[in-house]
């Protein structure tokens, strides 16, 4: 390829190129792609004109979403075929091809359910429209909080554009802020989503610097965006914001027979390269932790270092320097614990200026260590000890949690417990998501409300 892919701004009255582009490179540092960074002004004529447009009915969207998504997936859209697409995100992510690609089919899938994902969260009293006969006595009717919607993207994972088409299955009208790690998913998606009759007025894509993205939430009614802690402190506040941060999802082996688990524990902690936020990166043993923490480890040294590309791929790649600096971050702070795997280094480099980011393993002598709550880019897990007389308070503030364990009483605890998401018990992955089942609670119950109509 040897002029850079050009990913133009796509605005409310089509795309749009600015002068001022970012330059994307894949994990050896060769450009392929320049994504146009809109000004300051585009972006509030974009917002304004998402405000006026007209939403569409949701019968017609339902439709036009679904074929969006089968389109997105299978064929040609912005002049790459869909297997260039996967190729390409898989080179500038780094995430494992094989990953691009279930995330591609669950982007299909979402779309295609996007409408009944939606329903699931709506109140059982409450219904569409205010004509329904309900409330010709005093009903509930489900309503949007808001016009428009806007997302700030992660550059993660391209799964993650799977969420935000549940908005648009809603009646939002919807800007997305693209992540300039890996802008390809969310301007195909978006392209798709206009070709098959969204309108250009109600969804746009913006692409910006950071100087100009807090414009974009601003200037929306309500907004989701992903980041770090950092950002989940400076917008904790502001309730017309969702953040979407680190996950610290764990596992805990409340039972003895951990053997019988360790599958699960090893797929939920590498499988989808280890990069997304539903990943293990903690597990907790009822017990000596370090037999499972040997066992995590043998498990994981098997895995073959390849490029992205490679369909035997499985662990992330980054560019040489970077995959060094997350290197020294995570010797740094596994000082106090025991490392069963990575305390030679984790990264593997491919010659081509390009390193695997190889799993680690450290163990631990205590369930409140400050290393639990630290979240790494690629499959690292630190493993400790807990008994019953811990509780409930080293699992807390998790995306997901995975328990292995026949007691009730603690299960329940775990499920009623607010700073938890979502609960796995048994063999279940910590990654394993599907439409219609909440991620981090149901989109809907931030973007949807129920008002009485009396008529």
């Amino acid at each position: 390829m040897d002029e850079p892919i050009q990913l133009d701004a796509l605005g409310a009255r089509g795309a749009f190129r600015a002068r001022n582009r970012l330059t994307v490179s894949d994990v050896t540092g060769r450009p392929v792609a320049e994504l146009s960074q809109v000004p300051r002004l585009f972006v509030q004529r974009g917002l304004s004109a998402l405000r006026t447009a007209t939403p569409a009915g949701s019968d017609e969207l339902s439709a036009v979403i679904a074929r969006a998504g089968h389109t997105f997936a299978t064929d040609t859209v912005g002049g790459l075929s869909a297997q260039e697409y996967q190729y390409l995100v898989s080179r500038v992510s780094g995430v494992p091809v094989t990953v691009v690609r279930s995330a591609t089919r669950r982007i299909e899938r979402a779309a295609a359910e996007a409408y009944r994902s939606v329903r699931c969260a709506r109140p059982a009293a409450a219904v569409d429209r205010w004509q329904d006969p309900v409330t010709r006595g005093g009903g509930a009717v489900w309503t949007r909080r808001g016009d428009v919607f806007a997302v700030h993207a992660a550059g993660n994972h391209p799964g993650v554009h799977s969420l935000w088409l549940e908005a648009l299955a809603m009646g939002y009208r919807v800007a997305v802020r693209p992540s300039g790690r890996e802008p390809f998913t969310p301007h195909r998606l978006v392209t798709a989503l206009r070709e098959a009759g969204i309108g250009d007025d109600r969804l746009i894509l913006l692409p910006t610097d950071h100087h100009v993205a807090d414009d974009i939430v601003r200037g929306a009614d309500l907004s989701l965006v992903y980041g770090g802690d950092a950002v989940v402190h400076k917008y904790r506040a502001d309730p017309n914001v969702l953040t979407q941060g680190p996950g610290r999802t764990k596992i805990l082996l409340a039972d003895g027979d951990w053997a019988s688990s360790l599958d699960t524990v090893v797929a939920s902690i590498s499988d989808e390269g280890g990069v997304a936020c539903v990943n293990a990166t903690a597990v907790f043993v009822a017990g000596d932790p370090a037999p499972v923490a040997a066992a995590i480890a043998e498990r994981l040294a098997a895995l073959p270092s390849l490029p992205p590309e490679d369909d035997k791929a499985v662990l992330p790649v980054r560019p040489a320097a970077e995959a060094r600096r997350t290197e020294k971050y995570l010797l740094d702070h596994a000082d106090g614990g025991v490392l069963r795997l990575g305390g030679d280094g984790i990264v593997d480099e491919l010659g081509d200026g390009s390193a695997v980011l190889r799993p680690a393993v450290v163990q631990l002598d205590r369930p409140d260590a400050p290393q639990l709550a630290t979240e790494l880019p690629f499959p690292c897990v630190w493993v400790a000890p807990w008994s019953p007389d811990d509780g409930v308070g080293p699992l807390r503030n998790t995306l997901v949690l995975t328990v292995v364990s026949q007691d009730e009483r603690l299960i329940g605890r775990l499920v009623d417990e607010p700073s938890i998401s979502n609960v796995h018990v048994g063999d279940h992955p910590t990654h394993r998501m599907a439409p219609g089942i909440p991620h981090d609670g149901y989109l809907a119950e931030f973007l949807m409300r129920s008002k009485a109509v009396i008529r």
